[in-house]
């Protein structure tokens, strides 16, 4: 992930976790069942990602306080941080979920006709 080099910290634990991204992918399936630990190997499996991006993956997730790790295996971490990432994961899709066939998103051009109320008085 390409960052700003001139803000840039080593050791900075801040993690993307946005949709997609294999930190997302890994934590998401072991906050599936945080009491069980996985290999490097079986989480390349089970998630798609890349075996040769899990190992540093994981390392980031470990550094943020997100996963645990007792060689050879990686679990979810057990603290508020990961009830939190739980709740929103689980937030975001039931709003996906539930909005999915929005009309508006599938109708370009309804906001065409709307007033521009930027320029008007208050």
């Amino acid at each position: 992930m390409p960052v700003d080099f001139e803000t840039h910290e080593p050791g900075n634990p801040r993690v993307d976790l946005s949709e997609g991204t294999n930190a997302r992918r890994l934590l998401e399936f072991l906050l599936k069942t945080p009491s069980v630990g996985y290999t490097p190997a079986e989480l390349a499996e089970e998630t798609g990602v890349p075996r040769g991006s899990v190992g540093p993956t994981l390392n980031r997730l470990e550094a943020a306080g997100l996963v645990r790790h007792k060689e050879p295996y990686w679990a979810a971490a057990e603290d508020d941080r990961i009830a939190a990432a739980t709740a929103a994961f689980i937030g975001v899709e039931t709003v996906a979920s539930t909005y999915s066939d929005d009309w508006y998103a599938q109708n370009d051009g309804w906001d065409e006709e709307l007033p521009d109320l930027s320029d008007e008085e208050t």
